[in-house]
């Protein structure tokens, strides 16, 4: 269910998807008195980072500003996984490229009609779900708090993430990322340590990893394969890393995993 209602003030009409009796989404800003909000809820925003605010997603703030809303019952967001909203919660998180690419088709889908409604539902439903596992993961990064890292350089150390979350199957060094981030590698190397609590290769271990571990159970590809095709030169070492990342080596994690 979708619906316009009148907006206020420059931002254009606010507009509210009814996905449940649990959860609404809004979008744009004004009045929000005509929209099936779910009781006891709690409100997750997304600033999309234009003009030039900072990529974010807060949680347990109200509805009153011009970015896409998720509110969702309490109770809902119990269930599903999340964990209940504490005062410290308003501070918010970086937004990371991938929910941000969420949030972007569904303030901006490309269909119309009827089809448009579908996918909007189907984008809330997903975009609920992803920040979750993220925050259940300790996978958001905190923004700077005041007298903490600038601005300038959290946005550097976030880029460096992006980099590292898109292109973790290229051969990426700390110079090469530092260069491209505009940092020196003192900072880069700090700097991503305070901000996401793991350090460079630790990142770039985790996303290769988790995607070895994908291919090992749902591909034959030999385990020599399934490193490499992960950036392990060979297999010794992707053994060592994955062994110490899941307690068990490719074969026995493969091995569980038809098992199961």
């Amino acid at each position: 269910m979708r619906q316009q209602l009148p907006g206020s003030g420059t931002a254009g009409p606010i507009e509210w998807i009814e996905v449940s009796p649990e959860m609404t989404t809004i979008l744009g800003r004004g009045s929000i008195s005509a929209a099936p909000l779910p009781a006891d809820p709690v409100v997750l925003s997304f600033d999309l980072g234009v003009a030039g605010t900072q990529p974010a997603v807060r949680i347990g703030e109200s509805v009153d500003s011009d970015r896409l809303f998720l509110v969702v019952a309490r109770a809902a967001l119990l269930r599903l996984g999340g964990r209940d909203p504490n005062v410290d919660d308003g501070s918010g998180y970086h937004l990371p490229s991938e929910l941000r690419a969420i949030a972007l088709a569904l303030r901006d889908p490309p269909l119309r009609g009827e089809s448009r409604t579908v996918y909007r539902l189907a984008k809330s439903i997903e975009l609920l779900c992803e920040t979750i596992r993220l925050l259940r993961d300790s996978e958001l990064a905190p923004l700077a708090a005041e007298g903490g890292l600038s601005v300038a350089d959290t946005g550097r150390l976030m880029a460096a993430r992006r980099m590292i979350d898109e292109r973790w199957q290229e051969k990426l060094t700390l110079p090469t990322i530092a260069r491209a981030c505009g940092l020196n590698r003192a900072k880069l190397t700090s700097g991503f340590r305070d901000l996401f609590g793991c350090t460079i290769a630790e990142a770039l271990a985790e996303r290769r990893l988790g995607q070895a571990s994908r291919m090992l159970l749902t591909t034959d590809h030999p385990v020599s394969s399934v490193g490499y095709a992960n950036g392990y030169l060979n297999n010794a070492s992707f053994a060592r890393a994955f062994g110490r990342r899941f307690g068990v080596t490719p074969s026995g994690f493969r091995a569980c995993g038809v098992a199961a």
